[in-house]
C-alpha cells in the first residue's frame, strides 16, 4: 500500500450520516470547480458555455452511477476540447453533437469487447509522465484567469493593484486548503477556501473577477435534441476521424485516471464497467446539446481528498451543477475565479508525482527518458499522443534488452550428441544473436538445441531455426529440438513444412532434468 492510500483509505465505507455529509460536501465542492472548467473548456472548442456545463452534467451524473470507479469525476475537458474546436470552425456545432454520440458508441463498443484491460499495458514511467503532464496542464490552463479584456476587445494580462488582490485571494485560499485538515477533517478543506474567500470578497465589497464575469450560466434543463446534420456517407467520413480520436484520448484518460485513483484509495476499479460508462454518458450528451467528456483528474483528486468514497459525491456533484444552471446561477456566478485557482493549483501540488524528481537519477535511463518526454508530449499535443509514444519507447527498450539476453552453454547428453542449452527469449530482436551461437562446420552429426530455459515467441524465431536447420543440412548433420513449451509447439505446428527438425519428446516435458550433460563454461551471443 502507497502512503496516500494509507492516507486516504479505502473506498468501501458505511453509509452513515456523517459518511453522507461527506460525500455530499465534496459533491458540492467539485461542482463548484466544475463550473469555470467547464465553461473555459466551451470556449476552447468555440461552443456556448452550456454546451460545456450540459456535459458535465451528463458525463459527471451517469459515470458516477454505472463508472467503474466509485469516488471518480467525470466532465467536459480540456483535452477533448482542443481535438474539437477544427471540427466546429469547419462544419459547426450540431456535427459536433453527432461526433459526440458517434464516440460514446466506439467507447461501448470497446467496453462490450473488454479492451479495457489493455490499459495494463501502459508501464508505470508513463503512469508517472501523464500524471506530471496533466498536473502542468491544469496548471497552465489556470493562467488564462490571470487575463482581462482590454479597449480592443482582446485579452490582457493583469497588472497593478488588480494582480497583487488576485495572488493574495489565491494565497489565502491555499492556505485554508493547507492548514484546515490539520485542525479538523470535518469539513471539506477546498469547500472551506471558497466559502471564506467568497464571504470575504463580497463582505468588504472586493473588485475581484468572478465566474459571473466568465459567462453567465443561466439556462433551463437540457433538452432531448437529435443532431441536426444529413445521414450520409459524406457525414460519416466527416465525423468518424473525430469520433476515434476523441473516444481513444477519452478511454486513454479515463482509465488512467481511475488507475490514479485506485492507487490513491488502494482499491481495484473495473477498466471495461468504466468504458460502459463514458460510451453511454457520451451518447446521452451528444443527444442533449453536451460537448461530451471524460475522466478529469483535478476533480476527481479534489473529491478523493475532501474524503469521498462512494457514488454519492459524483450523483451529488452532477446535481448541484445543473441546480447552478436552473436556479442558483446569480448566486454561484459571485463566486471569486480567484478562489476556485487556488483549489485548482492546490490540485497542481497534489497531483505531481514530486517523487519522480527523486527517482530520476535512480530509475533506468530509459525509463526516465520515457517518463520525460510523456510529460512533454501530453502539455504540447495530447494524451492520447503521449501514451503511444511512451509504450511505443517502452517496447522498444524492453525489446532491445531482451534481445541481448539469448545465450547458451554447450553440454554433451549421454547418447554423445553436442547440447546447447539456450537461455533467454527467442523472437525478432534476438534472432542475430541466435544464429551467432552455433558452429555446423565443427559440430558433430547429431546436435541438440535445448529450450528449456527460452522460449520462441514469434515468426522470426522460427525462420531463424529453420535457416540454423539449413546450414546443419547443407553439412550433413541433424538438428534436434527438446523441451519445446506448448506455445513453441503450437508455433511449429502452424508453421508446417518451414522448419523441417527433430522434435524430441521428454516424458518429463517442461520440468528441468539431468539427462547427463556435462555443461561448459557459458557462450555469450553478444
Amino acid at each position: 500500500m502507497t502512503a496516500r492510500a494509507e492516507a486516504l483509505g479505502p473506498v468501501s465505507s458505511p453509509l452513515t450520516p456523517s459518511r453522507v455529509k461527506t460525500e455530499v460536501l465534496a459533491g458540492l465542492t467539485v461542482a463548484l470547480a466544475l463550473v469555470p472548467e467547464a465553461v473555459a473548456f466551451a470556449f476552447v472548442a468555440g461552443v456556448n458555455p452550456l454546451v460545456g456545463l450540459y456535459a458535465a452534467f451528463f458525463v459527471g451524473l451517469i459515470t458516477a452511477c454505472i463508472g467503474g470507479r466509485p469516488g471518480m469525476i467525470s466532465g467536459a475537458t480540456g483535452a477533448l476540447a482542443v481535438v474539437m474546436v477544427s471540427l466546429v470552425a469547419q462544419h459547426g456545432v450540431e456535427y459536433l453533437f453527432a461526433t459526440v454520440v458517434l464516440m460514446g458508441i466506439l467507447q461501448l463498443g470497446v467496453g462490450v469487447l473488454r479492451w479495457g484491460k489493455f490499459i495494463r499495458m501502459v508501464p508505470h514511467p508513463v503512469m508517472l509522465g501523464f500524471v506530471n503532464g496533466l498536473a502542468i496542464v491544469i496548471f497552465l490552463a489556470q493562467l488564462g484567469q490571470f487575463k482581462v479584456p482590454d479597449e480592443t476587445g482582446g485579452l490582457t494580462w493583469m497588472t497593478g493593484s488588480q494582480l497583487y488582490l488576485m495572488l493574495g485571494l489565491i494565497a489565502l485560499t491555499m492556505a485554508v486548503i493547507w492548514i484546515l485538515p490539520k485542525v479538523t477533517t470535518a469539513f471539506p478543506a477546498p469547500l472551506a477556501g471558497i466559502l471564506i474567500v467568497s464571504a470575504l470578497v463580497l463582505g468588504f465589497n472586493l473588485d475581484a473577477r468572478s465566474v459571473g464575469d466568465l459567462a453567465s450560466i443561466s439556462g433551463g434543463l437540457p433538452q432531448f435534441h437529435v443532431p441536426m446534420v444529413p445521414l450520409t456517407f459524406e457525414t460519416l467520413t466527416i465525423i468518424l476521424p473525430y469520433a476515434v480520436i476523441l473516444a481513444a484520448i477519452g478511454l486513454i484518460e479515463s482509465l488512467l485516471t481511475l488507475n490514479l485513483v485506485a492507487d490513491m484509495t488502494n482499491t481495484k476499479g473495473g477498466a471495461s464497467k468504466e468504458c460502459l460508462a463514458q460510451g453511454t454518458a457520451n451518447v446521452v450528451t451528444g443527444f442533449f446539446g453536451g460537448m461530451g467528456g471524460c475522466a478529469m483528474i483535478g476533480q476527481s483528486m479534489i473529491n478523493v481528498k475532501s474524503g469521498a468514497r462512494t457514488r454519492i459525491s459524483g450523483i451529488a456533484a452532477a446535481l448541484f451543477l445543473l441546480s447552478f444552471i436552473v436556479v442558483a446561477s446569480p448566486l454561484i456566478e459571485q463566486i471569486p475565479v480567484a478562489a476556485l485557482v487556488g483549489v485548482m493549483f492546490m490540485v497542481v501540488i497534489g497531483t505531481f508525482a514530486w517523487t519522480s524528481l527523486k527517482i530520476m537519477h535512480k530509475i533506468p535511463a530509459t525509463d526516465a527518458i520515457v517518463m520525460v518526454i510523456v510529460t512533454g508530449v501530453t502539455v504540447y499535443a495530447d494524451l492520447a499522443v503521449a501514451v503511444v509514444v511512451g509504450v511505443i519507447i517502452s517496447a522498444l527498450a524492453y525489446a532491445w534488452n531482451a534481445a541481448k539476453r539469448i545465450d547458451a552453454r554447450i553440454g554433451t547428453s549421454k547418447e554423445g550428441w553436442k547440447v546447447y542449452r539456450l537461455s533467454g527469449p527467442l523472437f525478432f530482436g534476438s534472432t542475430t544473436g541466435f544464429a551467432d551461437l552455433f558452429d555446423p562446420a565443427n559440430d558433430p552429426d547429431d546436435v541438440v538445441i535445448d529450450f528449456i530455459d527460452s522460449r520462441v515467441v514469434d515468426h522470426s524465431g522460427l525462420e531463424a531455426i529453420d535457416a540454423v536447420a539449413s546450414k546443419y543440412e547443407a553439412a550433413g548433420k541433424r538438428l534436434h529440438l527438446r523441451h519445446l513449451s506448448p506455445d513453441c509447439q503450437k508455433l511449429l505446428q502452424k508453421a508446417g513444412n518451414l522448419v523441417e527438425v527433430s522434435v524430441l519428446e521428454d516424458p518429463d516435458y517442461g520440468v528441468a532434468v539431468d539427462y547427463g550433460q556435462k555443461f561448459e563454461p557459458q557462450i555469450s551471443a553478444r
